[in-house]
């Protein structure tokens, strides 16, 4: 007997950062909305990303910490001793906290209808999750993504961690190895680092961090460095062979051997897309998987959206965010928002952070413009030195002709916060000269930004 089409206003495949709030501003524009997720409430942010990870972050800090009390004058009985199990409950604590409510909530949203189970689309107005057909004049889909690693040779023959299946470990690894000198590998090895590992980074590229100016990648590099990270660089042709002691990384054309109880791939990410029926529903995709979206994030077939990083036009949750916020405005309030509207900005999650807004150096010279650099090193920062964190520096990027602040890079204490006054700045449209003139709180990290600004240097183009 076939199964009786259920009717609703909305459908949201995927219950990530956007779908959440999209629900609630659907539900109260008194629309009939079902949201379906496969997995778990709250997407790769709550249940495997920025949730988990900053809060392991958290308690590799305070091991860091502890191991530095002797500087600050404390002394500590004994040798502090990480507890990975313990580490892991307090993780998963948050973590299910933050999932439930998050549940709880939308379940209660007006409206609102949440299914558990894997959509797929049989036409461009009808989806399917189990035995139940769901019809719609206009769905969403916010369904994330998931680690890569299908380029790496010999992968399927060991057994090798995701980001997803590092935040559920329980005993520390002896040595990691991390394949990927990025935001996510950088991050892993740093916390793992601290709670006692050996770490070694093996990265392709000749540096780490390639978005970043070279000059960041290498502050970054030392700071990592310093705390006992080995990097091997240029590690072309990875491949990955069973071992004894867990798995053995070979690079540098089987030159190197690098061998790890545990290995992490920290390669990319692919959209979770594969499996949706798109072709039912005449979606196009991309190379890569990701949907292919127009400024507004409408998909080639009308009453179809795509939202977070599943459409290739962001991967963080401040973007998935913003994509609601996006199709929200367009559909509800009349405006006519668009993704181009906003300006990058991102954190990597080390300690001392990195947070970075708009163009680098670098790319602001790749585009031919003449720019003005402001730099200072953060032990000449009075706020870092106090702290006993002084690596890093801070440096703003603005246009030599017409004054723009094109962008900013702060790595140091607080650098995730402090970059905020320049991306205020940024979307205010102000000028560097007129960043000078803001009066900021003493003693801070941010309260140099207006005095950076006051110290660009004399304008320089590429290839000068």
């Amino acid at each position: 007997m076939p199964a009786v089409t259920e009717r609703f206003d909305a459908v949201i495949i995927g219950a990530g950062q956007a779908a959440s709030a999209l629900a609630n501003r659907l539900g109260t524009a008194g629309m009939t909305v079902a949201v379906i997720e496969r997995r778990a409430v709250g997407g790769t942010c709550v249940n495997v990303g920025c949730t988990p990870t900053k809060a392991m972050v958290a308690s590799a800090r305070v091991a860091r910490l502890a191991a530095r009390a002797g500087e600050y004058g404390v002394t500590i009985p004994g040798t502090p001793v990480v507890d990975m199990a313990a580490v892991n409950d307090r993780t998963r604590a948050i973590v299910d906290k933050s999932r439930a409510g998050l549940e709880r909530w939308i379940a209660g949203l007006p409206g609102c209808t949440l299914i558990h189970g894997h959509a797929r689309f049989e036409s461009a107005r009808t989806v399917r999750v189990g035995d139940r057909l769901l019809e719609a004049d206009k769905i969403f889909i916010d369904v994330g993504g998931r680690a890569s690693a299908s380029n790496i040779e010999g992968l399927g023959d060991v057994d090798w961690l995701s980001s997803s299946d590092m935040v559920t470990l329980r005993e520390l690894p002896r040595h990691l190895v991390v394949i990927g000198g990025s935001y996510i590998g950088l991050e892993f090895a740093q916390m793992f680092r601290r709670f006692g590992s050996q770490v070694t980074v093996v990265e392709r590229g000749a540096r780490l961090m390639p978005r970043e100016d070279s000059d960041v990648s290498d502050e970054i590099r030392a700071i990592l460095e310093a705390e006992g990270i080995v990097f091997k660089l240029d590690a072309e042709c990875i491949q990955v062979r069973p071992h004894p002691e867990g798995g053995a990384v070979i690079t540098h054309g089987g030159k190197e051997q690098t061998v790890g109880s545990h290995i992490l791939v920290a390669a990319g990410r692919v959209p979770n897309t594969d499996d949706l029926g798109l072709d039912k529903a005449g979606v196009r995709t991309g190379p890569h998987g990701h949907i292919e979206v127009d400024e507004q994030l409408r998909t080639n077939v009308p009453g179809i959206w795509a939202l977070g990083d599943c459409n290739g036009r962001g991967a963080f949750t401040h973007t998935a965010y913003n994509d609601y916020e996006i199709v929200a405005a367009n559909l509800l309030d009349g405006e006519s928002r668009s993704v181009n509207d906003r300006i990058p900005v991102y954190a990597l999650y080390i300690d001392p952070p990195l947070g970075r807004v708009g163009m680098t150096e670098e790319q602001a010279l790749a585009q031919g413009r003449t720019v003005r650099v402001g730099k200072r090193p953060m032990a000449r920062v009075g706020r870092a030195v106090e702290k006993g964190e002084s690596q890093g520096s801070m440096r703003i990027v603005a246009d030599a002709q017409t004054d723009e602040i094109l962008g900013a890079a702060i790595l140091g204490p607080g650098g995730d916060e402090a970059v905020h006054m320049v991306l205020a700045a940024m979307a205010a449209g102000m000028t560097s000269r007129q960043l000078t003139h803001v009066v900021a709180i003493h003693p801070t990290v941010s309260e140099l930004i207006p005095t950076i600004a006051g110290e660009l240097d004399a304008p320089h183009a590429g290839g000068g």
